[in-house]
């Protein structure tokens, strides 16, 4: 058996956390659990090039543990192109990339992810209003891109189709990896027109969900949404989102009075 750590979105810089006390913390947590595999769905810092050394030193510290991360959107605001983010740039990188866990018939399949509004199908708004609204209000208008989103939702789908099936040619049972979120049944658009419901739009992608129930994935690791909701199993898929989230005096998103602690009671293990 294999154990395999998930969480998500730890905001070490929002959060103003120690990183290096946090690596030997998180570290000797992980190997005292017997943990083979950290998975990471994104949003560790506002700076790709701090995220990378973050999971590379953590790698350092549990050399028996496997690290692999994959970037949220607060990971590529600065430090990184798209062109790079598209690239294999380390071992602990895992975007468009897999993992077969030794031993057993699982592989874990990681994309970044992005979203194409269609979550908000139901506002029958253009494109144009949703691009629009992202520029005025939106972090991620601050993420350099060479495609429009929905473009860019169209290469994440092609990348993971081709992944998922690479996945099944091999007979290999699926875990995936993501930072946006897949499902609509984690999101609510309101009847009354209110001005957030915009940001539903920029949220992630049901034609996700839709392929992982095409391809019968297994699980599912994703962030964004800094909610504490239970595992789901939705169209065959049993879903996690494990994000850490926000404990400023702003944002007080925790349940618990430390970073630590709370990134503790949110990381689940999944046994393989």
């Amino acid at each position: 058996m294999v154990k395999v750590a998930l969480t998500s979105d730890n905001h070490f810089d929002i959060n103003q956390v120690s990183v290096t006390e946090m690596i030997q913390q998180q570290g000797t947590w992980l190997m005292q659990q017997g943990v083979d595999i950290y998975l990471i769905a994104g949003d560790l810092f506002n700076h790709f090039d701090k995220s990378l050394a973050y999971a590379q030193h953590l790698q350092k510290f549990v050399p028996d543990v496997t690290v692999r991360f994959i970037a949220g959107n607060h990971d590529m605001v600065n430090g990184v192109t798209f062109d790079e983010l598209e690239q294999p740039l380390d071992d602990t990188y895992l975007h468009n990339q897999y993992l077969d866990v030794a031993g057993t018939d699982w592989r874990i399949i990681g994309n970044n992810g992005w979203y194409d509004y269609s979550f908000a199908d139901s506002l029958h708004r253009p494109e144009e209003r949703f691009a629009q609204w992202k520029r005025a209000y939106w972090l991620d208008s601050a993420i350099p891109q060479p495609l429009s989103d929905p473009e860019r939702m169209q290469l994440v789908l092609g990348q993971v189709r081709a992944q998922l099936s690479m996945a099944a040619e091999a007979q290999k049972k699926v875990l995936f990896m993501t930072h946006f979120v897949p499902r609509p049944e984690y999101l609510h658009i309101t009847q009354d027109d209110r001005f957030w419901n915009m940001m539903i739009a920029m949220l992630g992608s049901r034609h996700l969900g839709d392929l992982l129930a095409e391809f019968h994935v297994e699980a599912a690791l994703f962030g964004h949404m800094h909610i504490h909701p239970k595992p789901q199993l939705l169209a065959g898929t049993m879903y996690y989102d494990q994000a850490v989230g926000y404990g400023t005096k702003r944002r007080r998103e925790w349940q618990t009075t430390s970073f630590f602690e709370e990134w503790r009671q949110r990381t689940r293990i999944l046994t393989l």
